[in-house]
């Protein structure tokens, strides 16, 4: 089944067909792109991809539409808000189920099994039935609106799919060196910060992408 899959691929024409393929679906991005650096007219009368005809001729492009939007009004605190929410929800969630993820893959307690079996089960509440509750819980303690109501949010419903996918992980990693560096002396704090997180780079990496 390789040897057919390899040979497959080994084919001229299929790589044709899949650069293709990839130039097709780069086309509307590549559009979006020239057009940002065209005035609004030329916009307007004319496809993003007459400036073919004259690539070098520099007078067509223009940087005004950038400029305006930098300085428009709100851009810049709308910017900022972006960073201020995104870079903590982010953060926060991939932290806190980094610890609880190692605890349920490497570390014996009651009722681990149970709890963990919890956490997974949330995954499968609709966020929609949550939205309402929750809102009436801000108004409450007068985190609707804010900053910190924002981060919460994002991290109590990150968090489930966090930690299922790092436990996972965490545990996949080879048991021998985990038990060669609490020979050592090593503790579950040394080894979650040494080993763990630096072998744990590339699904640390995956959970920020789908949590930003």
């Amino acid at each position: 089944m390789k040897k057919k899959i390899t040979k497959l691929l080994s084919r001229p024409l299929l790589h044709i067909v899949i650069v293709f393929i990839s130039l097709v679906w780069l086309l509307p991005s590549v559009g979006l792109l020239i057009s940002s650096f065209r005035v609004r007219n030329d916009v307007m009368s004319s496809g993003w991809w007459t400036v073919f005809q004259h690539p070098f001729e520099f007078t067509q492009y223009s940087l005004k539409n950038y400029t305006h939007v930098i300085t428009a009004n709100g851009i810049g605190k709308a910017f900022l808000n972006s960073l201020l929410i995104t870079i903590p929800s982010t953060i926060i969630p991939i932290m806190i189920a980094s610890f609880a993820a190692y605890a349920f893959a490497r570390m014996e307690f009651p009722g681990r099994q149970v709890l963990f079996v919890i956490v997974v089960g949330l995954l499968v509440v609709p966020l929609q039935m949550t939205l309402i509750p929750i809102l009436r819980v801000y108004n409450r303690l007068g985190l609707a609106g804010t900053f910190i109501g924002i981060w919460l949010a994002h991290t109590g419903y990150g968090l489930p799919f966090a930690v299922y996918l790092l436990r996972n992980f965490f545990g996949a990693l080879p048991k021998d060196i985990f038990e060669s560096a609490f020979l050592d002396g090593a503790s579950h704090f040394t080894a979650f910060f040494r080993l763990a997180l630096p072998l744990s780079v590339p699904a640390l990496a995956s959970l920020a992408i789908f949590q930003f």
